[in-house]
């Protein structure tokens, strides 16, 4: 040792030399444990609990970038045996530190987006835009990050660097306009619950039809139905109307409304070979019966003279279609008794009589429900004859070659 001494005390260049390398071996040490020996112990811990937060803590990295602190400790405690200049010590653990600040600030922002994934696995959150106040998080931790990193290596107080950007608020609010009014309009979505990831919504005015993907600080992003991605700013949701339908989601009915066009010339009194033949439908003898026998009992009381078909109540072809409409559907096992079930009749016009269902489909899934829809129409439009009724459609070019 005092020969090593000598040496060194007649060599200052391989003292600094030698000192240097044992700084530098101390910290590829030090990283080599943190990473190699710590970081695997912890993965290893994680791997065999059965929560789930902590494995999308090591998915983001979180461990690995806390990982990076470790060199820098070591060079800010060498900082004292590497100078022995007051003024280059303290450059060393200016730098020292902003190369903590600036890992632990990313190992922060890896934590950040951990929450997110977490978020995305609970049902509580699930529909939160989480993301939103992770971005606003973020941004307010890298400014505080970039005022303390500069403050550090001018050597001044953060306090300081604040009062002199205090001029600067007015640029600031300007550049961030956007991320202000997304973070304000992200409070808003979530405290009305206005919109969730996996909503389907309608947005003409941005051609948007489709599920909610991720609703972020500054963009809604909507899958719409022909697989294109649609990217909404996200203050637009408080500005623009939009149609959300996840009420019709929750509630286990998807609304059928929808109506068929009939001639008005070809309503008429039933005839006795009309109700005779109609007797034979199953569905509309119970119709049928009942309202004959109400009707004659109600002529009857009231005097009505039958010379005349104007004089007294009859039925009609009309209100008997009707009638076997709203029995048909009620014995359709794909909709729902226990929602809104209509069978009216709108008012006439140029096109027609129209004849209006509006009821709820047990079934939300879009093929399936257009296959019940097209289903009832198919049967509806193949049975107007039954009943003597007629179809309204505008001429075709083969009508106007059948009158020639």
């Amino acid at each position: 040792m005092e020969q090593l001494k000598d040496l060194f005390e007649q060599n200052p260049t391989l003292w600094t030399v030698t000192l240097w390398a044992g700084v530098f071996l101390a910290a590829w040490l030090a990283n080599f444990l943190a990473k190699r020996v710590i970081l695997r112990a912890v993965r290893a811990l994680v791997g065999r609990t059965k929560m789930t937060w902590d494995d999308a803590l090591v998915e983001h990295g979180v461990f690995e970038k806390w990982s990076h602190l470790a060199p820098a400790l070591v060079f800010y405690s060498a900082a004292p045996f590497l100078f022995s200049g007051e003024g280059q010590e303290e450059w060393v653990k200016r730098l020292a530190t902003v190369w903590m600040v600036l890992a632990g600030a990313r190992a922060a922002s890896a934590f950040l987006e951990a929450l997110v994934t977490i978020g995305k696995q609970r049902k509580s959150t699930k529909g939160k835009p989480i993301r939103s106040y992770i971005q606003v998080l973020k941004i307010l931790m890298w400014l505080a990050v970039g005022i303390i990193t500069v403050a550090r290596l001018m050597g001044e107080s953060p306090v300081a660097l604040l009062t002199g950007l205090g001029a600067m608020t007015a640029i600031i609010l300007l550049v961030f306009k956007d991320s202000i009014l997304g973070f304000v309009a992200s409070i808003q979505i979530a405290s009305n619950d206005m919109v969730r990831a996996g909503d389907w919504i309608e947005m003409p005015k941005y051609d948007a039809d489709g599920d909610v993907l991720e609703i972020s600080l500054n963009t809604v992003k909507v899958q719409n139905w022909d697989k294109t991605i649609t990217t909404i700013p996200t203050y637009a949701f408080m500005t623009d109307s939009f149609k959300n339908w996840r009420g019709m989601t929750e509630s286990g009915g998807r609304r059928i409304k929808r109506s068929i066009a009939l001639d008005m010339t070809s309503v008429k009194f039933l005839e006795p070979d009309d109700l005779a033949r109609l007797q034979q439908v199953q569905a509309l003898r119970p119709y049928l019966d009942e309202k004959t026998e109400t009707l004659a009992t109600w002529n009857e009381d009231q005097g009505i003279d039958d010379a005349s078909r104007v004089n007294g109540r009859r039925l009609t072809n009309l209100g008997t279609f009707r009638a076997y409409l709203e029995t048909y559907l009620k014995e359709h096992g794909d909709i729902r008794k226990d929602m809104t079930f209509l069978v009216r009749q709108l008012s006439p016009g140029p096109e027609g009589l129209p004849i209006e269902i509006y009821v709820f489909s047990g079934e939300q899934r879009w093929a399936p429900y257009e296959a019940i829809i097209g289903d009832i129409f198919d049967h509806l439009l193949s049975l107007l004859p039954e009943f003597g009724l007629k179809a309204f459609q505008e001429p075709a070019g083969s009508d106007f070659r059948k009158l020639g």
